[in-house]
Order: C-alpha cells, then structure tokens, then sequence
C-alpha cells in the first residue's frame, strides 16, 4: 500500500501508555509491559480497552522496525502499513508469552490461550439422481497434515525451539521503501527465515521424521454417507479431519453434494419429472407403456378407458417421487408431462372415416354470398424461430443503412457549407 505525504504525526503515545520514555531499551518496555499487563488483566478485574492498549503499545515497540516506523511517521503509518489496527495479535496471546500462563495461579487464565482455526477443506463430490434416489456409501482416499507423532508437533528432539531473531518471533516482517520526498511504500510479508512460525530450530536439534516441520503427510481413506433425498449443493461434514497444525484447532473436511444430469428425470425438490410422448392415436383410444425408476423397478403407466390426453397436460403418480430427507419413508410425485405427436397428413378416406366417429363440425354461420365475396388465401407451414431470426437480422440490417445514410448526410451538408 502507497503512504501519504506523512506529516509527523504523534509518535510519543505509546511510550506514554507504558509509561517509558522514548528512549526507553528493549528491557525497559518488557518491564513496564509486565509491571501494567499484571495490573490491567481483565481476570483481575482490570480494563480489556486498557489491557488491550497495552499490548498493541509493546507489540509496536518491541519489534526494532515498527517502532522506527513510528517514530519516524507516527501511528497513521502502522494502519497503512499493515491495515486497520496494525496487524495486531490477540493481547492474550502476548501475555501469555510472557507467564506461559497466568501469574494469578489456578491453572491459567479463565479465558485460556485462544488458538486460531485451522481452515476448512471444500470438496465437490458429483453424485447421479440415482445415488440420491437410493442412498450409497462413497469411499475416499484423502492426504493431509498431522502432527508428527515422534516429536509432538514440536519440530525439535528436546522439544525446544528459539524465537526467531528475523522477525522477533511475530512471524511477519515491514520491508519499508522510500518512494520520495515524504512518500512510503510498505510491505508486510510472512517472514522467509521462520516462514511465519516465529520460531526457528537448530539444525542439530531438528526431528529426524518431520524434519523440522511438525507435521507428516498421512493417508486417510474416508467413507462418505450419501443419505436418501439429499440436495444438490448440500453438505456432509467431517469435522476435525482438515489439516492438523500446531497451537491450532484443526478445520473441518467438507464435501459439497454436486447433481449430475439424467437424461429421463428432472427433479424439482422432492418431487421428479419425466417426459413422453404419445402418437394420437394413444392419446385418443388409450395407452399403456413400461417406466424404468431410479431404482430399477418396471412401472407399469396406463390410460383409464375413454380417456383422452391433450397436448401438453401433465399426470402425476402420488409417492414415486424422490425420498424426502430425513423422512425416507415419505416420498415426493412423479409428474408425466405427456406431449402428442400428431400426423403429417391424412388421405380423403380418412377425413371422411374421422368425420363420421369424431364430434361434428361446427355448422358455418357464412352464407354463399359472403364466401364469393372473399379472396381466397393459402396457408403455409413456418418455423417461428428461424422467421424471427430472419427478421431480426434484416431489421439490423436496415438500422445500420440508416446509420450510414444519417453520416453520408452530414458529410454532404459539411461540403456545402465550406
């Protein structure tokens, strides 16, 4: 982030919050942090607002190039720098840096050391309408991160480990430029010497089987139960089985439900779809035809005598739906939307045979007289899509001859005026 022109703002509060001079050593600011930490912990009944300065207040000083930053240009630098509120760490973590603990006794603060969470791990698992219709069991074969059971996630035979001199111990660093006269431009990066851990360990010291790292790759193979009616786009969770990390509560694995397409059913939350079509005949004198379910059974589908289907209605068979989640038993529609295929042409005999069993005509209400007086007209078939997209393209067509003429006009009328 590009710095303001920094005027010399106030860089003398936080040696006033700890109560130091400005020239005050390392030793002197631990000192007077410990001394006002003791006093303003909230579990002694102390201020958090205060307590919480103070910490901010030594965090700064503490580290050699953020308090050059401040005395040179002041707090308005530090939340360029590094964001509203500096970067800040949690103030509990700080005091307990120092105690390991609490100095209050009874086995640590109420409030307790806050460890930071692990991140959760998202995977898409596809599933076919099937596999949601029936239920099924996946099995998944994971890699992550666990602690490494030789040296408990400590990295270090003896168990020990220093803190980092590049960074001391904060786990980040502020590369600072100068850009020009006033201007700034800062950098907060994990520091390359600890790689953000704050810590370093010797050589000599390191384990054998993490070699340093505090975590091994382990294999896990995880069994993933896909219950009857579950959602595309619903969660089954494993919590706890992300990547371990020290001093962290490991995250969640979460697998997101993902729906493939089938090509005979839609569904619709509990409920499915299927299309069909009928010949006209069918849908006239009756049908019957087999349908193969999500389950494999043979549906036996059939008209009731007399019936006609009309174009374009929809019939539905109560509870071969899909199963409701959490209620398996329970089951949504199944809904048939029937289309009906209608014959190109028919012969004379036909219209003739047709005429006599089907409803007849509506009488004319137009006398010979008026008929004469007509002009006769002759129909033909059309594709509506391909005629809009004909005239469409015509249409822009004519709109960018009018655009040319309107120019070509303007041009001319240009000319006559010079």
């Amino acid at each position: 982030m590009f710095g303001r022109s920094h005027k010399k703002s106030d860089n003398s509060r936080y040696y006033e919050v700890l109560g130091v001079p400005k020239t005050a050593s390392p030793d002197d600011l631990k000192k007077a942090y410990k001394k006002a930490a003791i006093k303003n912990h909230p579990d002694k009944g102390g201020d958090p607002e205060k307590f919480k300065e103070l910490a901010h207040a030594y965090e700064v000083l503490s580290d050699p190039e953020k308090r050059e930053i401040y005395d040179q240009y002041g707090e308005d630098a530090l939340k360029e720098g590094m964001g509203a509120g500096g970067g800040m760490h949690d103030p509990f973590d700080i005091f307990s840096s120092f105690f390991g603990g609490s100095p209050f006794g009874g086995g640590g603060s109420s409030r307790g050391r806050r460890q930071r969470r692990g991140e959760d791990v998202v995977h898409p698992l596809k599933v076919s309408l099937e596999d949601l219709y029936k239920g099924t069991t996946k099995k998944l074969s994971l890699s992550r991160n666990v602690l490494c059971s030789k040296c408990n996630g400590k990295g270090s035979k003896s168990g020990a480990s220093v803190k980092c001199s590049g960074c001391q111990g904060t786990g980040m660093k502020v590369t600072i430029r100068q850009l020009g006269p006033g201007m700034i431009q800062q950098m907060q990066h994990a520091c390359n010497e600890c790689k953000g851990t704050g810590e370093t360990i010797s050589d000599r010291d390191r384990c054998t089987q993490c070699k340093g790292e505090k975590v091994v790759q382990e294999k896990k193979v995880l069994e993933v139960h896909v219950e009857k009616g579950m959602q595309n786009g619903q969660k089954i969770t494993f919590p706890g089985e992300a990547d371990e990390a020290p001093d962290t509560v490991t995250g969640d694995i979460v697998f997101v439900l993902q729906q493939k397409d089938h090509p005979k059913f839609k569904r619709k939350g509990d409920d499915l779809f299927v299309e069909h079509s009928l010949l006209l005949t069918e849908a006239l004198c009756g049908f019957q035809f087999i349908l193969s379910h999500l389950d494999g059974r043979q549906l036996l589908i059939k008209s009731q005598p007399g019936e006609v289907v009309k174009p374009n209605s929809y019939k539905a068979i109560n509870d071969e739906g899909m199963p409701m989640y959490g209620r398996p038993f329970m089951k949504g529609k199944l809904y048939i939307h029937f289309n009906v295929e209608f014959p190109d042409s028919l012969s004379l005999d036909q219209v003739e045979a047709l005429q006599k069993i089907l409803p007849p005509k509506p009488q004319s209400q137009l006398t010979d007289m008026e008929i004469d007086e007509c002009e006769e007209t002759t129909l033909h078939d059309v594709n509506m899509e391909e005629e809009m997209r004909r005239k469409a393209q015509h249409q822009e067509a004519y709109d960018d001859d009018d655009e040319d003429m309107l120019h070509g006009g303007a041009q001319r009328v240009q000319c006559a005026q010079q």
